[in-house]
């Protein structure tokens, strides 16, 4: 895609006009397109610093099955409000994994156990940090303020327990790890496979002498389970 070929970029970015022609396959595959090396580069630093910690919560299994989940549920809500603010602004394409990473950090600040945090060497309430970042990301070459705030939105809706529907019990996570493709990637030299199981993943953890790459403050502190939604 890095290459010059902006017809592949064009079928897999997500467009209202395409998806309302029937190619669902763009509320997935948007989050792969990049345009330029320096949006690819901001993608997979963002991906290794905030997915990789997510993963690291709650396992390899529940982590790919949300990545697709909160690429979807980002890329509809999306298209709900694109048809709003178009009417008054121009609306870039939606691209980039950056939609997801904000969905990550969303579930993560919104279930984080800690009050305030470090951000930039000023300590702030944990729950603003997401949206200082999304400031920050206004700034990244082809990225898109509307479906990052949407990306953010679907995660806090999930951390706040609004989504409950995506969730499953961690015996399913653990029979999933045994099957293909997760059984192959146990297998693959060099890759950290974060086990679905708890106590597994508490084993894991002790048997790492060092955190792990990438681990954001507030992911230490992180309850998988959600808070009950207000009544």
């Amino acid at each position: 895609l890095l290459r010059g070929v902006p017809a592949a970029r064009s079928a897999a970015s997500l467009r209202p006009a395409a998806l309302r022609a029937g190619e669902v396959h763009r509320l997935v595959t948007y989050i792969f397109v990049y345009e330029d090396l320096i949006s690819l580069t901001c993608g997979a630093i963002i991906i290794w610093y905030f997915a990789g910690s997510f993963e690291k919560n709650v396992g390899t299994v529940k982590h790919c099955f949300l990545t697709i989940a909160f690429a979807v549920l980002s890329a509809l809500l999306y298209l709900l409000v694109e048809t709003v603010v178009s009417r008054v602004s121009e609306v870039e394409d939606a691209k980039g994994f950056m939609p997801v990473a904000f969905a990550t950090l969303g579930v993560s600040t919104t279930r984080s156990r800690m009050k305030r945090t470090l951000f930039f060497w000023v300590r702030v309430p944990v729950v603003l940090v997401p949206w200082f970042m999304l400031c920050i990301a206004w700034f990244i070459p082809r990225s898109s303020l509307l479906i990052n705030l949407c990306g953010l939105l679907a995660g806090e809706a999930y951390g706040l327990g609004y989504c409950f529907c995506l969730d499953f019990p961690e015996s399913v996570g653990s029979k999933l790890d045994r099957v293909f493709p997760f059984s192959l990637l146990k297998r693959i030299p060099g890759l950290k496979y974060i086990p679905a199981s708890l106590a597994e993943r508490r084993a894991f953890e002790s048997s790492q002498i060092n955190p792990a790459p990438g681990a954001y403050p507030t992911q230490s502190y992180y309850c998988s389970s959600p808070p009950a939604p207000p009544a």
